[in-house]
């Protein structure tokens, strides 16, 4: 099976639509007019980023399934609009899908990977002495905590959903019991999620799901309750069974960040810990839209390939030392902040990606990351177990931490491999939405 990579038809769902309607919002026009720019050369150069890119960097979506409409235009405003911008051409490409699910089964004895037991810190007390301790849903991990934690051996650690002593207040990210009790069901999961009613809701393509996946595949997003009113006020309320299309739709209350970037993480990272009974799950950001059958998604990135987890490449960035500076360029998070993880990162190992250096343990050093397929595998949970901690830890760009989290696992377990699958952005079997 060929599937076009996302920068053919299949990628634009309203593209052009929202694309005007985020265009003409004030701030923008003001921008324009005050940068002497004229609405032609910006539609223009808007149209150009969107079809080199397939979206744009600075078009206010947020990583982690969330987005900003406010986003966007300040980081236009990081940009120099008047350089011309350079051309990265991504053409169609072959995706060895197979035809149909039919007769597909998981392989004999594929979860036969690193074996080690994983549970998780539910519950902190106050500490002694402590007259200021606030519960926090990542908990308090002390230093020697997480670095002990890097260790692939039978374990308890912070991952999430940490709630407080008796009687202090709630740490975020409620559900629920209807919903939790169809979380508890779920064996292959789809995912992604909404917060601050800042993205349009994009459903699987009904038409390429197979029956078999849409009677045995659960398709889970979360929203806030400001999204779900958003949502219900443009005729896209849930049906009596909680629907809209094939998205069952979990409201989240509470959110344990004011951020909604970092809140995005939570079911990003965490699906392990959200569908306790699933052996494997696919993530999409926000912006993308499923294009094909998850059991084809799944025999190809993991089955095919021996992986228990796969991600995409950045397009255009392979080194943590280019994104750093591309994150402060476009202040995508405070400068000082960023600074700090990244000089932390240094000091406890992190070297520059080298392209050349046959031994480099993965082909890029900065994930895309809006398209992750999961086995729920010991390692793959404790991976994201760890990545999800960085985040809590320090900033909520991702992007930076992933190489140090994957690099730092590996170099404290080189007798037990973490078997992932790090593949070109240009493969991804989705379509990716325009603003």
């Amino acid at each position: 099976m060929i599937t076009n990579c996302p920068t053919d038809e299949l990628v634009y769902d309203r593209g052009l639509e929202d694309m005007m309607s985020w265009l003409f919002t004030g701030m923008v026009t003001n921008y324009y007019r005050k940068e002497g720019i004229s609405l032609v050369q910006l539609l223009g150069l808007m149209t150009e980023m969107s079809m080199v890119y397939g979206y744009v960097e600075g078009e206010g979506k947020m990583n982690g399934g969330t987005s900003s409409t406010r986003e966007g235009p300040y980081d236009m405003a990081g940009l120099d609009v008047l350089e011309q911008p350079r051309t990265k051409h991504h053409f169609p490409c072959e995706v060895g899908l197979l035809e149909s699910v039919d007769g597909l089964v998981e392989p004999k004895d594929f979860m036969n990977f690193t074996q080690f037991f994983l549970g998780y810190i539910d519950r902190e007390e106050r500490l002694y002495g402590s007259n200021s301790f606030e519960p926090r849903f990542g908990g308090h991990q002390t230093f020697e905590e997480r670095e002990k934690s890097f260790y692939t051996r039978n374990q308890t650690l912070h991952c999430g959903f940490v709630k407080g002593p008796e009687g202090s207040p709630s740490t975020g990210f409620e559900l629920y019991e209807k919903d939790k009790e169809y979380m508890n069901t779920c064996h292959i999961v789809v995912s992604s999620c909404i917060f601050g009613s800042s993205d349009f809701l994009r459903r699987p393509a009904r038409k390429k799901i197979s029956e078999y996946s849409k009677q045995n595949v659960c398709f889970v997003m979360f929203l806030d309750e400001q999204t779900i009113v958003k949502l219900s006020s443009e005729g896209q309320a849930p049906d009596d069974g909680g629907f809209i299309g094939l998205w069952r739709i979990v409201i989240v209350r509470n959110l344990p960040y004011m951020d909604t970037r970092r809140t995005g993480k939570v079911p990003k990272f965490l699906s392990h810990r959200l569908f306790p009974s699933a052996r494997f799950s696919i993530w999409l950001d926000s912006k993308m839209r499923l294009q094909t059958d998850p059991i084809l998604i799944l025999e190809y990135f993991l089955w095919r390939k021996r992986s228990e987890y796969a991600i995409s490449n950045h397009y255009d960035r392979h080194c943590v030392w280019e994104e750093v500076l591309q994150n402060k360029r476009l202040n995508k998070y405070n400068h000082t902040a960023i600074d700090e993880q990244f000089m932390f990162y240094q000091s406890d190992g992190l070297t520059k990606f080298d392209p050349s250096d046959p031994n480099t343990p993965l082909p890029s050093y900065v994930p895309e990351g809006s398209f992750i397929v999961r086995a729920h595998t010991p390692m793959s949970n404790l991976f994201s177990c760890l990545w999800f901690n960085e985040v809590d830890r320090f900033t909520s760009r991702d992007q930076l931490s992933f190489a140090y989290t994957y690099l730092k696992l590996r170099r404290m377990n080189l007798d037990k491999p973490f078997s992932i699958n790090m593949f070109k952005v240009m493969y991804m079997p989705v379509g990716i939405s325009n603003f």
